[in-house]
Protein backbone atom coordinates (compact mmCIF):
# COMPACT_ATOMS: atom_id res chain seq x y z
CA UNK A 1 0.00 0.00 0.00
CA UNK A 2 1.46 3.33 -0.98
CA UNK A 3 1.61 6.11 1.55
CA UNK A 4 -1.29 8.52 1.12
CA UNK A 5 -0.48 12.06 0.07
CA UNK A 6 -2.23 14.65 2.19
CA UNK A 7 -3.67 17.18 -0.19
CA UNK A 8 -3.99 20.03 2.29
CA UNK A 9 -0.28 20.03 3.00
CA UNK A 10 -0.12 23.55 4.39
CA UNK A 11 -3.03 22.91 6.72
CA UNK A 12 -1.45 19.72 8.00
CA UNK A 13 1.84 21.48 8.55
CA UNK A 14 0.08 24.14 10.59
CA UNK A 15 -1.66 21.44 12.61
CA UNK A 16 1.62 19.69 13.37
CA UNK A 17 3.26 22.89 14.49
CA UNK A 18 0.33 23.58 16.81
CA UNK A 19 0.55 20.04 18.20
CA UNK A 20 4.26 20.39 18.89
CA UNK A 21 5.55 17.54 16.73
CA UNK A 22 8.76 17.59 14.76
CA UNK A 23 11.09 15.84 12.42
CA UNK A 24 12.10 13.71 15.40
CA UNK A 25 8.60 12.33 16.05
CA UNK A 26 8.42 14.37 19.19
CA UNK A 27 9.32 18.07 19.22
CA UNK A 28 9.41 21.28 17.27
CA UNK A 29 12.73 21.83 15.47
CA UNK A 30 14.62 24.80 16.81
CA UNK A 31 12.36 25.14 19.84
CA UNK A 32 15.25 25.23 22.33
CA UNK A 33 19.02 25.09 22.74
CA UNK A 34 20.31 21.62 23.53
CA UNK A 35 23.56 19.94 24.38
CA UNK A 36 25.76 19.12 21.37
CA UNK A 37 26.07 15.62 20.02
CA UNK A 38 28.59 13.57 21.96
CA UNK A 39 31.07 11.26 20.26
CA UNK A 40 30.50 7.51 20.23
CA UNK A 41 30.62 6.16 23.75
CA UNK A 42 30.12 9.57 25.40
CA UNK A 43 27.95 9.76 28.50
CA UNK A 44 25.64 12.72 27.94
CA UNK A 45 22.58 12.03 30.07
CA UNK A 46 21.09 14.98 31.94
CA UNK A 47 19.51 15.57 35.31
CA UNK A 48 16.17 17.34 35.73
CA UNK A 49 18.03 20.64 35.89
CA UNK A 50 19.59 20.01 32.48
CA UNK A 51 23.07 19.59 33.99
CA UNK A 52 25.17 16.42 33.43
CA UNK A 53 24.14 13.57 35.72
CA UNK A 54 27.30 13.95 37.80
CA UNK A 55 25.96 11.89 40.70
CA UNK A 56 26.25 8.75 38.56
CA UNK A 57 29.56 7.12 37.64
CA UNK A 58 30.63 7.22 33.99
CA UNK A 59 29.39 4.38 31.82
CA UNK A 60 31.84 1.90 30.31
CA UNK A 61 29.82 -0.03 27.73
CA UNK A 62 30.85 -0.91 24.19
CA UNK A 63 29.09 -1.38 20.87
CA UNK A 64 30.53 -3.16 17.84
CA UNK A 65 28.70 -3.30 14.50
CA UNK A 66 29.23 -6.88 13.35
CA UNK A 67 27.52 -6.63 9.95
CA UNK A 68 24.66 -5.30 7.87
CA UNK A 69 22.06 -8.07 7.81
CA UNK A 70 20.03 -6.56 4.96
CA UNK A 71 19.41 -3.21 3.27
CA UNK A 72 17.03 -1.55 0.84
CA UNK A 73 14.05 -1.61 3.22
CA UNK A 74 11.26 0.96 2.89
CA UNK A 75 9.89 2.57 6.07
CA UNK A 76 10.73 -0.40 8.33
CA UNK A 77 9.08 -0.16 11.76
CA UNK A 78 8.43 -3.42 13.65
CA UNK A 79 10.84 -6.35 13.92
CA UNK A 80 10.30 -9.89 15.22
CA UNK A 81 12.69 -12.83 15.31
CA UNK A 82 11.37 -16.20 14.12
CA UNK A 83 12.28 -19.41 15.97
CA UNK A 84 14.59 -20.41 13.10
CA UNK A 85 16.62 -17.23 13.53
CA UNK A 86 15.22 -15.39 10.52
CA UNK A 87 13.50 -12.03 10.92
CA UNK A 88 10.17 -10.42 10.10
CA UNK A 89 10.01 -6.68 9.44
CA UNK A 90 6.96 -4.48 8.85
CA UNK A 91 6.80 -1.58 6.38
CA UNK A 92 4.85 1.31 7.86
CA UNK A 93 3.86 2.89 4.55
CA UNK A 94 3.53 -0.15 2.28
CA UNK A 95 1.61 -2.16 4.87
CA UNK A 96 3.64 -5.29 4.14
CA UNK A 97 5.54 -7.83 6.22
CA UNK A 98 8.81 -9.21 4.85
CA UNK A 99 10.92 -12.16 5.98
CA UNK A 100 14.66 -11.56 6.09
CA UNK A 101 16.92 -14.58 5.76
CA UNK A 102 19.32 -13.84 8.60
CA UNK A 103 22.42 -15.43 7.04
CA UNK A 104 22.10 -13.94 3.56
CA UNK A 105 19.86 -10.88 3.94
CA UNK A 106 17.47 -12.20 1.28
CA UNK A 107 14.04 -10.53 1.43
CA UNK A 108 10.78 -12.42 0.85
CA UNK A 109 7.50 -10.54 1.09
CA UNK A 110 4.87 -12.48 3.03
CA UNK A 111 2.04 -10.24 1.87
CA UNK A 112 0.11 -7.06 2.60
CA UNK A 113 -1.93 -6.48 5.74
CA UNK A 114 -5.39 -5.47 4.55
CA UNK A 115 -6.98 -2.44 6.18
CA UNK A 116 -3.79 -0.42 6.75
CA UNK A 117 -4.30 3.30 6.13
CA UNK A 118 -0.85 4.91 6.20
CA UNK A 119 -0.47 8.65 6.70
CA UNK A 120 1.92 10.75 8.77
CA UNK A 121 3.21 8.63 11.65
CA UNK A 122 0.48 6.04 11.17
CA UNK A 123 0.49 2.82 9.17
CA UNK A 124 1.67 -0.73 9.83
CA UNK A 125 3.69 -0.38 13.02
CA UNK A 126 4.69 -2.98 15.61
CA UNK A 127 4.63 -6.73 15.11
CA UNK A 128 5.01 -9.65 17.53
CA UNK A 129 4.85 -13.44 17.42
CA UNK A 130 2.23 -15.36 19.37
CA UNK A 131 3.54 -16.99 22.57
CA UNK A 132 2.28 -20.23 20.98
CA UNK A 133 3.83 -19.50 17.59
CA UNK A 134 5.35 -22.98 17.32
CA UNK A 135 1.83 -24.43 17.14
CA UNK A 136 -0.42 -21.61 15.87
CA UNK A 137 1.94 -19.65 13.52
CA UNK A 138 0.18 -16.38 14.37
CA UNK A 139 1.68 -12.91 13.81
CA UNK A 140 0.24 -9.97 15.76
CA UNK A 141 0.34 -6.46 14.29
CA UNK A 142 -0.60 -2.95 15.43
CA UNK A 143 -1.76 -0.70 12.60
CA UNK A 144 -3.61 2.46 11.71
CA UNK A 145 -6.88 1.87 9.88
CA UNK A 146 -9.23 4.40 8.28
CA UNK A 147 -10.95 4.92 11.65
CA UNK A 148 -8.60 3.97 14.48
CA UNK A 149 -5.47 2.16 15.59
CA UNK A 150 -6.04 -1.55 16.18
CA UNK A 151 -4.35 -4.85 16.88
CA UNK A 152 -4.87 -7.88 14.65
CA UNK A 153 -3.46 -11.37 14.32
CA UNK A 154 -2.80 -13.28 11.10
CA UNK A 155 -1.84 -16.80 10.17
CA UNK A 156 1.59 -17.10 8.55
CA UNK A 157 1.61 -20.00 6.09
CA UNK A 158 5.13 -20.53 4.71
CA UNK A 159 3.89 -23.21 2.32
CA UNK A 160 2.03 -20.69 0.19
CA UNK A 161 3.73 -18.63 -2.55
CA UNK A 162 5.58 -15.46 -1.60
CA UNK A 163 3.18 -12.54 -1.35
CA UNK A 164 0.30 -14.82 -0.35
CA UNK A 165 1.53 -16.17 2.99
CA UNK A 166 -0.46 -13.89 5.30
CA UNK A 167 -3.98 -14.88 6.29
CA UNK A 168 -6.80 -12.37 6.65
CA UNK A 169 -6.39 -10.13 9.72
CA UNK A 170 -8.48 -11.09 12.73
CA UNK A 171 -9.09 -7.91 14.75
CA UNK A 172 -8.65 -8.65 18.44
CA UNK A 173 -8.66 -5.06 19.75
CA UNK A 174 -9.76 -1.77 18.23
CA UNK A 175 -10.75 1.78 19.10
CA UNK A 176 -7.29 3.18 19.92
CA UNK A 177 -7.36 6.86 18.87
CA UNK A 178 -5.52 7.63 15.62
CA UNK A 179 -3.93 10.82 14.41
CA UNK A 180 -1.47 12.19 11.90
CA UNK A 181 0.96 12.10 14.85
CA UNK A 182 1.40 10.13 18.08
CA UNK A 183 -0.01 6.72 17.17
CA UNK A 184 2.22 4.73 19.52
CA UNK A 185 2.47 1.31 17.91
CA UNK A 186 4.87 -0.94 19.80
CA UNK A 187 3.48 -4.32 20.86
CA UNK A 188 5.21 -7.12 22.74
CA UNK A 189 4.29 -10.24 24.67
CA UNK A 190 5.51 -10.09 28.24
CA UNK A 191 6.94 -12.85 30.43
CA UNK A 192 3.40 -13.37 31.73
CA UNK A 193 2.13 -14.29 28.26
CA UNK A 194 0.03 -11.12 28.04
CA UNK A 195 0.14 -8.66 25.13
CA UNK A 196 1.35 -5.14 25.93
CA UNK A 197 0.81 -2.16 23.62
CA UNK A 198 2.15 1.38 23.76
CA UNK A 199 -0.30 3.99 22.46
CA UNK A 200 -0.10 7.72 21.74
CA UNK A 201 -2.56 10.49 22.53
CA UNK A 202 -2.88 11.26 18.78
CA UNK A 203 -2.15 14.94 19.41
CA UNK A 204 -5.14 15.26 21.78
CA UNK A 205 -3.33 15.85 25.05
CA UNK A 206 -6.31 15.37 27.35
CA UNK A 207 -6.72 11.73 26.33
CA UNK A 208 -3.55 10.77 28.22
CA UNK A 209 -5.17 11.60 31.59
CA UNK A 210 -8.57 10.12 30.70
CA UNK A 211 -8.54 6.54 32.02
CA UNK A 212 -11.57 5.76 29.86
CA UNK A 213 -9.61 6.58 26.70
CA UNK A 214 -7.14 4.16 25.11
CA UNK A 215 -4.89 7.02 23.96
CA UNK A 216 -1.64 7.87 25.77
CA UNK A 217 -1.53 4.55 27.60
CA UNK A 218 0.24 1.25 28.02
CA UNK A 219 -2.36 -1.46 27.50
CA UNK A 220 -2.25 -5.06 28.78
CA UNK A 221 -4.36 -7.65 26.97
CA UNK A 222 -4.85 -11.39 26.76
CA UNK A 223 -3.78 -12.96 23.45
CA UNK A 224 -7.48 -12.89 22.50
CA UNK A 225 -7.67 -9.13 23.05
CA UNK A 226 -9.54 -8.99 26.37
CA UNK A 227 -8.40 -6.89 29.36
CA UNK A 228 -5.77 -9.02 31.08
CA UNK A 229 -6.48 -10.49 34.52
CA UNK A 230 -4.96 -8.41 37.30
CA UNK A 231 -5.06 -5.11 35.45
CA UNK A 232 -5.23 -2.12 37.86
CA UNK A 233 -8.58 -0.75 36.64
CA UNK A 234 -11.67 -3.02 36.59
CA UNK A 235 -12.67 -4.34 33.16
CA UNK A 236 -10.11 -2.09 31.48
CA UNK A 237 -7.14 -2.79 29.22
CA UNK A 238 -5.37 0.27 30.67
CA UNK A 239 -2.19 -0.65 32.56
CA UNK A 240 -0.63 2.83 32.96
CA UNK A 241 -1.68 6.29 31.81
CA UNK A 242 -0.38 9.84 31.41
CA UNK A 243 1.80 8.98 28.41
CA UNK A 244 2.42 11.17 25.36
CA UNK A 245 3.63 8.60 22.82
CA UNK A 246 5.01 5.22 23.91
CA UNK A 247 7.04 3.39 21.25
CA UNK A 248 9.42 1.22 23.27
CA UNK A 249 8.69 -1.74 25.58
CA UNK A 250 11.17 -4.17 27.13
CA UNK A 251 11.59 -6.40 30.19
CA UNK A 252 14.76 -6.99 32.16
CA UNK A 253 16.01 -10.32 33.52
CA UNK A 254 13.77 -9.90 36.60
CA UNK A 255 10.65 -9.44 34.41
CA UNK A 256 10.40 -5.70 35.17
CA UNK A 257 8.86 -3.60 32.39
CA UNK A 258 10.45 -0.45 30.95
CA UNK A 259 9.08 1.99 28.35
CA UNK A 260 10.47 4.85 26.28
CA UNK A 261 8.46 8.01 25.78
CA UNK A 262 8.55 11.00 23.42
CA UNK A 263 8.62 14.35 25.15
CA UNK A 264 7.47 17.55 23.53
CA UNK A 265 9.72 20.59 23.93
CA UNK A 266 12.11 19.54 26.66
CA UNK A 267 12.42 15.97 27.93
CA UNK A 268 12.27 12.48 26.45
CA UNK A 269 11.97 9.74 29.04
CA UNK A 270 12.84 6.18 29.97
CA UNK A 271 10.34 4.90 32.55
CA UNK A 272 10.09 1.92 34.86
CA UNK A 273 6.49 0.79 34.61
CA UNK A 274 4.31 0.30 37.70
CA UNK A 275 0.70 -0.86 37.11
CA UNK A 276 -1.88 1.87 37.61
CA UNK A 277 0.61 4.74 37.82
CA UNK A 278 0.19 8.15 36.20
CA UNK A 279 3.24 9.21 34.16
CA UNK A 280 2.21 12.83 34.06
CA UNK A 281 1.51 13.95 30.49
CA UNK A 282 0.34 16.62 29.73
CA UNK A 283 0.69 17.99 33.27
CA UNK A 284 4.33 16.95 33.62
CA UNK A 285 7.21 16.36 31.21
CA UNK A 286 10.38 14.81 32.59
CA UNK A 287 11.30 14.78 36.26
CA UNK A 288 9.25 16.87 38.66
CA UNK A 289 8.37 17.31 42.31
CA UNK A 290 4.69 16.30 42.29
CA UNK A 291 4.46 12.85 43.96
CA UNK A 292 1.28 11.88 42.09
CA UNK A 293 3.27 11.57 38.85
CA UNK A 294 5.76 8.75 38.29
CA UNK A 295 9.17 10.23 37.50
CA UNK A 296 11.34 8.78 34.72
CA UNK A 297 14.53 6.82 35.40
CA UNK A 298 16.39 9.27 33.21
CA UNK A 299 15.64 11.91 30.62
CA UNK A 300 17.15 13.53 27.54
CA UNK A 301 16.71 16.69 25.54
CA UNK A 302 14.56 15.70 22.59
CA UNK A 303 17.26 16.65 20.06
CA UNK A 304 19.45 13.99 21.65
CA UNK A 305 16.92 11.15 21.63
CA UNK A 306 13.31 11.18 20.36
CA UNK A 307 13.26 7.50 21.32
CA UNK A 308 11.43 4.66 19.64
CA UNK A 309 12.31 1.01 20.32
CA UNK A 310 14.14 -0.35 23.35
CA UNK A 311 15.67 -3.71 24.26
CA UNK A 312 17.35 -5.25 27.30
CA UNK A 313 20.78 -6.87 27.07
CA UNK A 314 23.89 -7.19 29.25
CA UNK A 315 22.34 -5.45 32.25
CA UNK A 316 21.25 -2.35 30.33
CA UNK A 317 18.35 -0.90 28.39
CA UNK A 318 19.37 -0.02 24.82
CA UNK A 319 17.28 2.76 23.27
CA UNK A 320 17.07 3.75 19.60
CA UNK A 321 16.99 7.49 18.90
CA UNK A 322 15.26 8.99 15.87
CA UNK A 323 16.07 12.69 15.88
CA UNK A 324 19.08 11.98 18.10
CA UNK A 325 20.42 9.48 15.52
CA UNK A 326 22.18 7.41 18.15
CA UNK A 327 21.85 4.30 20.30
CA UNK A 328 21.64 4.95 24.03
CA UNK A 329 22.79 2.56 26.75
CA UNK A 330 21.19 2.96 30.19
CA UNK A 331 22.88 0.65 32.75
CA UNK A 332 20.43 -0.53 35.39
CA UNK A 333 20.47 -1.25 39.10
CA UNK A 334 16.95 -2.60 39.55
CA UNK A 335 14.67 0.16 38.30
CA UNK A 336 17.29 2.90 38.63
CA UNK A 337 20.20 3.90 36.42
CA UNK A 338 23.51 2.60 37.79
CA UNK A 339 25.66 4.84 35.58
CA UNK A 340 25.23 7.82 33.31
CA UNK A 341 23.51 7.11 29.95
CA UNK A 342 26.02 6.42 27.19
CA UNK A 343 25.56 7.09 23.46
CA UNK A 344 26.89 5.15 20.47
CA UNK A 345 26.79 5.32 16.65
CA UNK A 346 26.18 9.07 16.84
CA UNK A 347 24.99 10.09 13.38
CA UNK A 348 26.68 7.10 11.70
CA UNK A 349 23.49 5.42 10.47
CA UNK A 350 20.97 8.26 10.70
CA UNK A 351 17.63 7.79 12.42
CA UNK A 352 17.29 4.62 14.51
CA UNK A 353 13.80 3.12 14.92
CA UNK A 354 13.81 -0.34 16.46
CA UNK A 355 16.18 -2.37 18.60
CA UNK A 356 15.52 -6.02 19.49
CA UNK A 357 17.51 -8.51 21.55
CA UNK A 358 19.20 -11.16 19.41
CA UNK A 359 20.22 -13.21 22.46
CA UNK A 360 23.16 -12.91 24.88
CA UNK A 361 25.23 -9.84 23.93
CA UNK A 362 23.72 -9.32 20.46
CA UNK A 363 21.12 -6.83 19.21
CA UNK A 364 19.26 -6.22 15.96
CA UNK A 365 19.04 -2.51 15.10
CA UNK A 366 16.72 -1.05 12.41
CA UNK A 367 17.33 2.35 10.80
CA UNK A 368 14.52 4.75 9.82
CA UNK A 369 15.77 7.14 7.13
CA UNK A 370 13.01 6.49 4.55
CA UNK A 371 10.19 7.58 6.87
CA UNK A 372 9.90 11.06 5.37
CA UNK A 373 11.94 12.71 8.13
CA UNK A 374 15.39 11.33 7.39
CA UNK A 375 17.95 11.77 4.64
CA UNK A 376 18.28 8.35 2.99
CA UNK A 377 21.70 7.21 1.85
CA UNK A 378 22.56 4.38 -0.49
CA UNK A 379 21.37 1.14 1.11
CA UNK A 380 18.80 2.70 3.45
CA UNK A 381 17.00 1.41 5.29
CA UNK A 382 18.91 -1.45 6.85
CA UNK A 383 19.09 -3.94 9.73
CA UNK A 384 22.38 -4.15 11.63
CA UNK A 385 23.70 -6.84 13.96
CA UNK A 386 25.47 -5.44 17.02
CA UNK A 387 27.58 -6.87 19.79
CA UNK A 388 27.23 -4.94 23.04
CA UNK A 389 28.58 -4.91 26.56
Amino acid sequence: MQRRVVSAALAVTALLLTAGCSSGDGTLPGSRTTAPFGSAGTATGSSSSGQPAAQLPPAKGTVKVLRTVTEGLKTPWGLAALPDGNLLVSSRDDGTITRITEKTGRKTELGSVSGVSAAGEGGLLGIALSPDYASDHMIYAYFTSASDNRIVRMLYDEKKPAGEQLGAPDTIFKGIPKGYIHNGGRIAFGPDGMLYAGTGESGQRGLAQDKKSLGGKILRLTPEGDPAPGNPFPNSAVYTYGHRNVQGLAWDSKQRLFASEFGQDTWDELNAITPGDDYGWPNAEGKGSDPKYHNPITQWHTDDASPSGIAYAEGSIWMAGLKGQRLWRIPLDGTKASAAPQSFLNGEYGRLRTVVSAGDDKLWLVTSNTDGRGTPKSGDDRILELQVS
